[in-house]
Formats: structure tokens, sequence, C-alpha cells
């Protein structure tokens, strides 16, 4: 028996890629088709995919020409697959040709024609085009448009107060202006991804939510941390139980970029830390141990009383059963590093630890301690600009950030801006 092994993403399964398979099982007698995972295709720069994993194998299954099936997780798995497959031909695409003749030492290597004109690619491209505008912030603006490059279907489209041409809009002015930008755009019909916090009150950030609710709209709260690979993961594994109950959930996020703290600097254009870090730093807490907290302490440094502008603050969270703080600050520094203590062990997140590609688990006995990778692309704002596309795309809002989530963040801030803190 002469066994076939080939692979690919197989999202949107069309007829070149029923054409491949077809031309691959002729080779021998036994086709085993490797369908990459999201993380590996990830890690390849393929991050748009339309279709779930087990959504693309089933598609595959459904064909009826493979023999196997089998789920390609990580770099050199090919080599490990013929030597445990036994299998006497590699075969793929010949857009790949060259790419794997390092696999000829091995196994028979043999490189398809391609049915020219059908791609996935432009299949995705020609079903979600999203033009995405922009209001606000220069440089956050330009790493946003930066971005969209890399996501196909997605568009950046220059637009006016009148937000014509677009669909949707990336709002990421002042946390002063966020109200009335959000509130503009979904009047105008526009679906909207906005820097946290969304709003500067809780009675304001659910009107806005209502009104997209109305109007079948998209509104979420654009926390790029939140949908990085390497964050998801952390959250699954903390909430597996591998390391226990969860009693505590420290983090810091602090940065000297903008120079607020420098004699003269006017701050009035600036964003204060709670504003600015706030919204980063409360993420785990409430994704970790739920928004239903007893009690929130706020101690504050501020730099001008009058506009509220905090330089550094410390919140303290007390949980039915654990505890969790958060240090920002925008004229002070520290390790931003995230910890999450457990009954049985602790997962440390290095800094900066929003924009992780690593995370460790750490055990009283240092042998059971694990080491976690994953790619991370564009800070992860690439990532939300997918999710904020595919959740135009299905009319349903993200399970990456939920709305209970981002109200407790404004909850906070709305207390820190009424007064409700200690100042040293």
């Amino acid at each position: 028996m002469v066994k076939v092994i080939t692979y690919g993403t197989y999202d949107l399964l069309h007829y070149g890629h029923i054409r491949l398979l077809e031309r691959a099982k002729a080779l021998g007698d036994y086709l085993i088709v490797g369908v990459t995972s999201d993380d590996y295709d990830k890690s390849r720069g393929k991050i748009n995919n339309q279709q779930s994993l087990m959504e693309r194998i089933a598609a595959v299954k459904a064909t009826g020409i493979a023999d196997e099936i089998i789920v390609e997780e990580y770099e050199g798995q090919k080599i490990d697959d013929i030597r445990r497959y036994g299998a006497d031909i590699f075969t793929v695409g010949s857009d790949w040709v060259g790419k794997f003749d390092y696999l000829n030492e091995y196994c028979k290597v043999v490189y398809l024609p391609r049915t020219e004109g059908i791609s996935s690619s432009e299949l995705r491209a020609e079903k979600r085009k999203l033009a995405i505008g922009t209001i606000g912030n220069g440089l956050l603006c330009q790493k946003f448009i930066r971005e969209m490059q890399f996501v196909n279907g997605v568009e950046y489209r220059a637009c006016d107060s009148s937000l014509e041409g677009v669909d949707a809009v990336y709002v990421a002015s002042h946390p002063e202006r966020h109200y009335d930008d959000v509130r503009g755009a979904l009047l105008k019909g526009k679906h909207v991804i906005c820097e946290s916090p969304v709003a500067l009150s809780a009675a304001r950030y659910r009107e806005l939510s209502a009104l997209a609710r109305e109007k079948s709209l998209i509104l979420i709260d654009s926390i790029k941390t939140a949908y990085s690979t390497a964050y998801s993961r952390l959250l699954l594994v903390a909430k597996s139980g591998r390391i226990g109950e969860i009693v505590s959930v420290d983090c810091a996020c602090t940065s000297l970029a903008d120079g607020v703290f420098e004699a003269g600097k006017d701050l009035r254009s600036k964003q204060n830390s709670i504003c600015a870090w706030g919204p980063t730093a409360m993420l785990p807490i409430f994704q970790l141990l739920g928004t239903e907290y007893r009690s929130c302490r706020i101690v504050t440094r501020l730099l001008n009383r009058e506009l509220g502008f905090d330089g550094f603050t410390k919140l303290d969270f007390v949980f039915d059963k654990a505890v969790a703080s958060a240090r920002i600050g925008k004229a002070a520094k520290t390790e931003g590093e995230l910890v999450i203590t457990g009954t049985k062990g602790y997962i440390y997140v290095p800094a900066p630890w929003w924009k992780t590609d690593y995370f460790e688990l750490r055990f009283e006995d240092p042998t059971q301690n694990q080491r976690h990778f994953y790619q991370l692309d564009g800070e992860g704002i690439r990532y939300e600009i997918v999710a904020f596309a595919k959740a135009v795309e299905s009319g349903k809002q993200l399970f990456y950030l939920d709305e209970s989530c981002s109200r407790s963040i404004v909850d906070v801030i709305e207390t820190f801006r009424n007064g409700n803190y200690t100042e040293i």
C-alpha cells in the first residue's frame, strides 16, 4: 500500500482544494490529510480563517477523499508524521515548490499544480469587504491602519465627520470624547470598536450599548490584550484548576512615554493614568474573578487635582473568595508583570504582560513547572481587527470581552472621577 500525506488549512473549502485532494489521492492507495490548527496558522501569519478547526475538518471529511484526517499543530510535525504513519509520498500545491525539498530524505516529495483562479484568500476578501475609518489619536490610528493591511477583506478608508463611505469606525479620541464619537457613529449606522473606556459613566455606557442593540450594530471595547493568543490561553489554564482555586490576581501597568510628569506639561490633551492603563489592568481581574466584587479601594497620587489627573493609582479589590490589585501610572514606573495566585501553584507573566507571548506555570515542586509560548503579531491589534470583522459579519458580540467586563471597567473609572479615592 502506498501512503500519501498532505497538509492545508482548507478554510472555505472550494473546488481548488477538492481537485488538489483528488490528485493527491491518485498518487497512492491511502490519503492522510493534515488540517492545520488555528494556533499553528497564527504562527505562520494566517490569522483570519473564517472557519473553526472543527468546521474545516468536517468539510474535508465530507469530501470523502481523505482516508484519515490528522491535526497539524507545530513546526516540524511533518517529519514526525511521515515517520509515524509510514508515508511514502508527501505532496502539496505547486505554489510551495522547493519549500519542502528537505522532506526527500524521508519520502518522495511531489508538488501538484493548483487550480488557477481559485483562492481562499480571495474568497475571504470577496465575502467580507469591511471599510473601516478612524477617529482620534494619530499614533493609535496609524497602528490600527497598519495592522488592517494584514487582514483580508478589511480595508482602511479615510472619512470625515459625516462618516460616509465606511461601514465601521475605530475610535481612539480622548476619553472625554468617546461618548459623543461613539454615539454619533452608531446614530449614523456604523459599527464601532472603541479604545477603552467606551464611556466615562455607567449610565452613558448603558445608553450606548442599548443604542447599538437597537440598531443591530456591533460595539466592542478595544483592549488589544484580550484578543492575543497567549492571554486567551492563560485564562483557560487559570480557570481549568491547574493552579487550584484562584485567590489573588496582581498586575502592574505603567509608562513614562508621555512625559506627563514634566513641569509645564499641558495635561488637558493627555489621558490620565486610570483611563490610559486602568482598562488593561482590570481586564484579567474581572475576567478571572468576575465583576461582583465586595469593595474597591482606590489610592491615588494626583498631578493635577482640578483635572483629576492621576500620575499613579492603586486599585485594591475584595471578592468573596479572592483579592486583586492593580498598579497603574504614567508618572511612575514599576515592573509590568502579572501574577495569578492559586491554592496549588501560580501563573507568572513577565513584563510587559499585556503584550505577552509567553507565561509560566510554577509549583512548589519546580520539576512540575511549565512554560507556554505563543505567537504575537502586531501587539494583538490585528487579532482584534479579525475578531471585530467576524462579529460584524455574524451580527454577534464577541466572547473575548463581554459587556459586564466593559461595564465594570467604566464603573471603577466613574468612581475615581467622582472623587471616591484616598489621595497620597
